[in-house]
């Protein structure tokens, strides 16, 4: 904010006595510059553009309120603001003053230190909302240049997304044209499985990437299909075989109240090979296939990390009403500090390298997919969560 000292102040007055009085007083505080009639102090107003005009109001040819309208009804001195310095003290003519777009009004005889604090007020009032006008537009530059940003990083995410599509489209759709064609052992099934279960992460996380903001603002467009979370569940499985192999975990199925297969890493696999096969029942919901995917794989990464070795995790699918429940059990307890907060942004405890953002992420899905999500959790019990989507 400039100094007062800086600060310009116009004194229009025909009468030399008061003209010296408001120099006098208000000499050495700012830059003084006089006007002793209408016309003068209007093109001096639009020449050195003053912080402030005391103006008398009887003049000869103009007076002080012609003066006053023909300043405020031009652009370029319209917002100096006018402080009428009169011996008229009347209701109505000061009434009449400030339609026209006075500030304020000293009576005369003028009374120096009364001068000069109405003048500092007023001055000090110009020079902040000045200030304010000044860090408003330099505010409202930067967000159009946010703005800006934001639109340039959508559209780079947006050609990122669709260049990175094409090939990983390939990396998904072989693996499963190769393994139709059949003649493969036990070892390139499963290395095609992992090569599919990759894509899908890689795939999972480059559509995630601008969606969650989208589903965090309220603006992501849902739009839902059948979406089978058995071969949503497999494909994940498939992805964390490794971490449920290091932790010896076995997962158990159960589909619509029967106990449907068990899926264990090490040992009989004919159950796991069913499912490959395509011969166990099928299990629709309505919603977005990757939606689907990247919340149930939250939530089993959760799960694995939650179970003591040699746990086993329940994953139950069921119809309950017009919805589908998909519960995943382990046998851990969610940590007490943090139970209250489950779904919360960042909620985390324990984990070093937690980001706090599985089982937000999982919330904000299954609301986009019209759905809801539940937590149940005790030290006797273990954890389930439970997803409740469209059928």
């Amino acid at each position: 904010m400039r100094p007062l000292s800086e600060c310009k102040i116009l004194i229009v007055d025909d009468n030399e006595v008061s003209i010296d009085v408001l120099v006098d007083a208000l000499d050495g505080l700012y830059e003084i510059m006089v006007a002793t009639g209408g016309k003068e102090a209007i093109e001096i107003a639009l020449q050195a553009n003053p912080d402030l005009i005391l103006l008398d109001i009887i003049m000869p040819e103009i007076d002080g309120y012609e003066t006053c309208r023909q300043l405020k009804s031009n652009p370029i001195t319209a917002n100096i603001p006018i402080i009428f310095v009169t011996a008229m003290g009347d209701i109505e003519d000061e009434t009449k003053g400030l339609e026209l777009g006075a500030i304020d009004y000293i009576i005369k005889p003028l009374n120096p230190p009364i001068v000069r604090a109405r003048v500092k007020n007023h001055i000090e009032l110009r020079l902040a909302h000045k200030c304010l006008k000044s860090q408003a537009k330099q505010l409202e530059e930067q967000n159009k240049e946010l703005i800006q940003i934001g639109r340039l990083k959508e559209d780079i995410e947006n050609i990122t997304r669709h260049d990175l599509k094409t090939p990983l489209n390939g990396i998904i759709n072989f693996p499963q044209l190769i393994k139709f064609q059949g003649g493969l052992n036990e070892s390139q099934t499963e290395y095609l499985e992992h090569i599919v279960a990759c894509g899908y992460k890689m795939l999972n996380m480059i559509n995630l990437s601008l969606d969650l903001f989208k589903m965090e603002t309220g603006v992501y467009t849902f739009n839902p299909e059948p979406v089978d979370i058995l071969i949503v569940i497999k494909n994940i499985l498939n992805e964390l075989e490794q971490n449920i192999k290091f932790k010896k975990l076995s997962i158990s199925f159960i589909v619509n109240g029967s106990h449907s297969y068990s899926y264990i890493i090490e040992g009989i696999k004919s159950d796991k090979e069913r499912v490959e096969e395509g011969k166990q029942e099928s299990f629709t919901v309505k919603g977005e296939t990757l939606l689907c995917y990247s919340m149930l794989s939250n939530l089993m990464q959760n799960a694995i990390e939650a179970s003591p070795e040699y746990g086993i995790i329940d994953i139950i699918l069921s119809t309950v009403g017009d919805k589908a429940m998909i519960s995943i059990h382990n046998d851990g307890a969610v940590p007490a500090n943090i139970r209250e907060r489950f779904f919360n942004k960042y909620a985390t405890s324990g984990k070093r390298k937690g980001t706090g953002l599985g089982a937000y992420s999982a919330k904000l899905i299954a609301q986009t997919q019209k759905g809801e999500i539940k937590m149940k959790t005790s030290d006797e019990e273990g954890t389930s969560i439970i997803v409740y989507l469209n059928i």
